[in-house]
């Protein structure tokens, strides 16, 4: 027995009072150094002789750990197994134990002794330890719908106590229903180290709303919550529907590649399909079908069905838009005034069809050329449009032929000595214009355009006698017409205007000459007729032959000659 034990039983056998105080409660974590306080809350004695530190063993005896005399520096290690290594005492007599165990979760007593009194104080003490990373084990890759899936087991590990596991959906509890929501929770204790490592495992009967959840695994230790996230799940579902899509969107038009998308409602979505072109039934591995360089014979039902059951189906109809069309004449077409032209569009399209013209860019109607002029020269464009499509041909109408000389006309510039003489022709290729004037150079020249015809003004000082000639020509041949601008001419009103004015005039008078020379004919005629009839009568009807008054006047009215006198 050692001299500390020999005082105790000294002072128990000397009536000494051994008093024990409550026992408080100590929590240190894993790995570091737990600090037992000697009295806790209770006084220490006076002049406290030794103190010493035990423990209660796992089997119920008490072992010593240390003593340490009050004066003396020095504390004296009575622990024989690993706690010989690893407790201490200071200052304050506080119990120092290093590198803090699960199995350190003991009761620990600090025995006082002084010289009238014996106190222990014990102190329960607690070791927790936080639990690694929470893992994520089994996790499944999809879903599946109405029937359970395990989603993943979330496991939180090296923990004490044990850490507790619940689970949310996008953010919500789920509440095990042992339905469509079942979890199951377990909990394994390591014998060597005493950690704790806490399991659960959930079960999910997923639903198509349920695409795209985000499923959380929560650990909750020591009031402290620590969230994993599994993620997203895909949702498999078979398909229940098929859409047929048809590419490009719009109208189709003969020529263009054609694909056809067969998509269904279930996923993963399905890799073949049936496609029912026309009569005929291909299996694709492929959502797509293209159709190139479709024609106007591919019109009509196409349908896209599932590999594995064909009566989930769709289809659409396709029209394939065209235009046949042909335009005569084409090309570049030469033609002279007044000859025809016969113009024919003939069409056929998978639709109606709109047929418009343009001249040189602008709208006209549908040309009909029965007697071409100068002016139905120009390009002509003739577009066919139905759904989605449009056609154009064209040609260009060149009328050629000599030139004419359409007007001639002179007129005195106002408060000027000079007349401006206008010479209009019209004529493809443009006219060439030249004047003859006699000794008398133009004073200026000028050319227009209007409405196809080509005008050429010059001016010219009147002089007697001066006659200007127009010469107009092209490749094609010429024309000529004169015109009179004498000075003396200005005296009467018959050349002064334009030459047609001057032989209008002309002829008017020319008729009222030979007017009155055959009015002067048939006098005479008649005058003559008369003297003949008297003579015939004075020859062959005298005084005697007359007879009676009344037979002479019926013989003036039979000869016609009664109001004429000889």
């Amino acid at each position: 027995m050692d001299s500390a034990a020999a005082l105790v039983l000294c002072l128990l056998s000397t009536g000494t009072l051994l008093q024990v105080w409550g026992t408080p409660n100590v929590t240190a974590w894993y790995g570091e150094t737990i600090v037992v306080p000697c009295q806790g809350e209770a006084p220490m004695p006076k002049d406290p002789m030794f103190i010493k530190w035990k423990y209660v063993k796992d089997d119920g005896t008490s072992g010593d750990l240390l003593i340490k005399q009050a004066r003396n520096d020095q504390e004296t290690v009575q622990a024989t197994d690993d706690y010989a290594q690893r407790v201490s005492i200071d200052d304050q007599f506080s119990l120092l134990i290093t590198q803090a165990l699960i199995k350190d979760q003991k009761t620990f007593t600090c025995m006082v002794v002084s010289a009238d009194n014996f106190k222990e104080y014990p102190v329960d003490v607690f070791v927790n330890k936080k639990p690694s990373a929470t893992k994520i084990v089994d996790r499944s890759e999809v879903l599946k719908m109405d029937k359970l899936t395990t989603v993943g087991t979330c496991v939180v590990a090296d923990a004490n106590p044990a850490a507790n596991i619940a689970w949310k959906k996008s953010g919500k509890p789920l509440v095990a229903d042992g339905k469509a929501v079942v979890i199951t929770q377990s909990s394994e204790l390591d014998a060597a180290t005493g950690l704790s490592t806490s399991s659960s495992t959930l079960q999910y009967s997923a639903s198509k709303e349920d695409a795209g959840a985000v499923f959380t695994c929560v650990s909750t230790y020591q009031m402290s919550d620590q969230e994993t996230h599994l993620g997203s799940f895909p949702v498999h579902y078979p398909s229940k529907m098929v859409s047929l899509n048809i590419l490009p969107e719009g109208p189709i038009v003969e020529g263009d590649n054609v694909t056809l998308n067969c998509l269904a409602d279930g996923n993963p979505p399905p890799s073949s399909f049936f496609f029912h072109i026309k009569s005929e039934k291909t299996l694709v591995n492929s959502d797509v079908y293209n159709l190139t360089l479709i024609s106007r014979e591919a019109t009509g039902e196409y349908r896209c069905s599932l590999a594995d059951n064909e009566e989930v189906e769709a289809s659409q109809n396709i029209t394939v838009n065209y235009i046949n069309f042909t335009l005569t004449p084409a090309g570049r077409i030469v033609k002279t005034p007044g000859e025809p032209l016969f113009v024919k569009m003939e069409k056929s399209t998978s639709g109606d069809a709109v047929a418009s013209w343009t001249k040189d860019g602008k709208a006209v109607r549908e040309p009909e050329f029965t007697q071409l002029t100068y002016a139905d020269a120009g390009v002509y464009r003739c577009e066919v449009s139905t759904t989605g499509l449009k056609r154009h041909q064209s040609f260009e109408l060149v009328v050629e032929g000599k030139p004419v000389i359409t007007n001639l006309t002179q007129h005195r510039a106002p408060g000027a000595k000079h007349k401006v003489l206008n010479c209009e022709a019209e004529g493809v290729p443009e006219p060439n214009f030249q004047w003859s004037i006699p000794n008398t150079p133009p004073l200026q020249e000028d050319i227009s355009h209007i409405n196809g015809r080509v005008i050429h003004t010059i001016s010219v000082i009147p002089k007697p006698n001066l006659t200007v000639t127009c010469t107009v020509s092209n490749k094609l041949g010429e024309d000529v017409r004169m015109i009179d601008i004498s000075a003396e001419a200005e005296c009467c009103c018959l050349f002064t205007e334009a030459p047609e004015n001057s032989i209008l005039l002309m002829g008017l008078i020319v008729g009222s000459v030979f007017g009155l020379i055959a009015a002067a004919a048939v006098g005479g005629l008649i005058y003559w007729l008369y003297w003949k009839k008297c003579r015939q009568r004075s020859y062959t009807t005298g005084e005697k032959e007359r007879g009676t008054p009344e037979e002479s006047e019926m013989l003036d009215k039979s000869h016609g000659l009664k109001d004429l006198q000889c």
